[in-house]
C-alpha cells in the first residue's frame, strides 16, 4: 500500500509536477482536489516560506495526513524584488498566468538589468505542527519575449542560469530535475522518507 501525503494546492499544474517529481517513490499524493469542502488557506504572511509553513500546518489538521506545503516566488533584481509572495497574482486577484507575463514584460521594457531567481519553499508538517522547511533556488533571467510552449506561470519568459533555454524550452523531464520545486522537493525527500519509512 502506498504511504499517503497530502499537498495543499489546488493547481493542477503544481499537483501534476510534484506527482512525477514524486514518481519512484510510490506515494499516495493527494491534494486540494481531494477535498471538495477543504477550506481556503489565506497566503497572509509576509514571506514564501511562512506561506508555504501555514499551508502545510493547516493541511495536516485538516486531512490528518502528513502534509506538504508550498510557496514559489519570482524575485526580479530592476523591480526591487517583486513580484516576490506576489507572483501568482501580479496581475490582480483574478489574473491568468498571460496577464502575469504581460504585466512582467511590460514592467522590464528597456530594463539592461534583467537578473531574477525563482524561489520555492516546501513545509512539511503533521497534526502536531510543523516538521521542516526547505527551500530550493534558480537564478536566471527574465527574456525581452516568451520562448517556448510547455510549462506554466512564468515559465516562457524565466531563462534559467547557464543554459540558454527557458523553462517553457525544456521537456518535462529536464525541467522536473532542476526547477526550484524540483531542487525544494529533493531537499525535503530525506526526511519524507524517514518519517513514510521509504
Amino acid at each position: 500500500m502506498k504511504p499517503p501525503l497530502f499537498f495543499s494546492s489546488g493547481s493542477p499544474d503544481k499537483v501534476r509536477e510534484l506527482r512525477e517529481i514524486l514518481l519512484p517513490y510510490r506515494i499516495a499524493l493527494h491534494s486540494l482536489q481531494d477535498f471538495a469542502d477543504y477550506p481556503v488557506t489565506i497566503e497572509d504572511q509576509d514571506s514564501i516560506f511562512g506561506n508555504a509553513i501555514k499551508k502545510a500546518i493547516e493541511g495536516a489538521k485538516y486531512t490528518g495526513m502528513l502534509a506538504l506545503g508550498d510557496d514559489t516566488g519570482l524575485f526580479i533584481a530592476a523591480l526591487d524584488g517583486n513580484p516576490g509572495i506576489f507572483s501568482a497574482r501580479w496581475a490582480g486577484e483574478d489574473c491568468s498566468y498571460q496577464d502575469n507575463r504581460e504585466k512582467i514584460l511590460a514592467e522590464m521594457q528597456g530594463q539592461t538589468n534583467r537578473e531574477a531567481f525563482f524561489e520555492t519553499a516546501i513545509a512539511l508538517a503533521d497534526r502536531n505542527g510543523l516538521i521542516g522547511v526547505v527551500s530550493g533556488r534558480v537564478r536566471g533571467t527574465i527574456t525581452e519575449t516568451e520562448r517556448g510552449d510547455s510549462g506554466f506561470g512564468y515559465d516562457s519568459i524565466f531563462e534559467v542560469e547557464g543554459l540558454g533555454k527557458t523553462y517553457a524550452q525544456m521537456s518535462d523531464k529536464q525541467k522536473n530535475y532542476l526547477s526550484h520545486r524540483a531542487l525544494a522537493t529533493q531537499a525535503i525527500l530525506p526526511l519524507l522518507k524517514r518519517i513514510l519509512e521509504i
